[in-house]
């Protein structure tokens, strides 16, 4: 799980970073001549008491020292006053920066577990920066608030458990084709490869095909839909999906075509013409997935 939060904070850092921000720039005073230790404190303490995940709050002066304690959930640190923190990356970035900042994700040294710091600049009147205000929340919070999962509702875990269950049915349609793909030229037995059919080939092969496509569309399912692993780009993941389970149809019914062009061609001349219609079907396909291909990846390159 600790790979899929840091996964999915990545994605959702933005969002974060701009929730937090918010919260920062709404209750704390910024810009004003009147900027004490005493009301900025106060107003962080606020913002914990709202986040109920919040694991600390603090503050640094303009040149990295702790000018009050370190406020948990189960009390306060008076022990971390007047510790330097100007190495760590949330008061550099944010004297840096000169704004709102938030950190990757570290080890924290409360629990050990992974925590994001979001860091807020404090400026006087002339703009100078007087305070760093420092919020650590845990990084399974950070992506819980920004990112809420659709499983955590009712609804959610109801269509997670249909999800699951249409899974587990594509999956058995696609056991079934391989089986019977396999059984089609096994079914001959070891060493009568003289006596196989070249159309129980050409059969064997276009459900086999099937089955992968199959297969294919039902590991995403399970991936994205029942187990919540969510993707860097979902766009481009649904694209390589699309593209996968189409070129297999197309090659299915390309089989499906040449097997028939040999089959009437030897028995029935006139009936050519289905294949020939199951030919111009598979190129429409094959102009359809090549307009798809152009305009997802003229999208992805914008």
């Amino acid at each position: 799980m600790v790979i899929q939060d840091i996964q999915q904070f990545s994605e959702i850092r933005p969002k974060a970073r701009a929730y937090f921000c918010y919260l920062f720039q709404k209750n704390l005073p910024n810009h004003l001549p009147s900027a004490t230790v005493e009301a900025i404190t106060s107003r962080l303490r606020k913002i914990k008491g709202d986040l109920q995940g919040a694991e600390a709050v603090y503050l640094l002066d303009a040149a990295g020292n702790q000018v009050g304690p370190t406020y948990l959930k189960d009390g306060k640190n008076e022990g971390d006053i007047g510790k330097n923190r100007s190495t760590r990356a949330y008061y550099y970035r944010a004297m840096h920066e000169r704004r709102c900042t938030i950190t990757d994700p570290y080890p924290s040294l409360l629990n050990d577990e992974l925590t994001v710091t979001a860091s807020e600049p404090i400026f006087d009147e002339h703009g100078e920066i007087l305070y760093v205000a420092c919020l650590d929340m845990p990084l399974t919070e950070v992506v819980r608030i920004a990112h809420p999962l659709a499983s955590e509702s009712y609804a959610g875990q109801f269509f997670r458990i249909i999800y699951a269950l249409f899974s587990v049915a594509l999956a058995f349609v696609a056991l079934l084709l391989f089986v019977k793909g396999v059984e089609g030229f096994l079914a001959y037995g070891m060493g009568a490869y003289d006596k196989i059919e070249i159309k129980d080939i050409f059969e064997s092969t276009i459900l086999l095909t099937l089955s992968l496509a199959i297969f294919d569309l039902v590991k995403t399912l399970f991936e994205e839909e029942v187990l919540g692993h969510s993707k860097k780009d979902p766009a481009s993941s649904i694209h390589k999906t699309m593209v996968r389970f189409l070129g297999s149809i197309i090659i299915a019914l390309s089989i499906e075509a040449l097997m028939l062009v040999f089959k009437f061609a030897m028995t029935e001349p006139a009936m050519l013409i289905n294949a020939i219609y199951i030919i111009g079907g598979v190129s429409m396909l094959m102009i359809g997935l090549a307009v798809y291909i152009r305009f997802t990846h003229t999208k992805e390159l914008e």
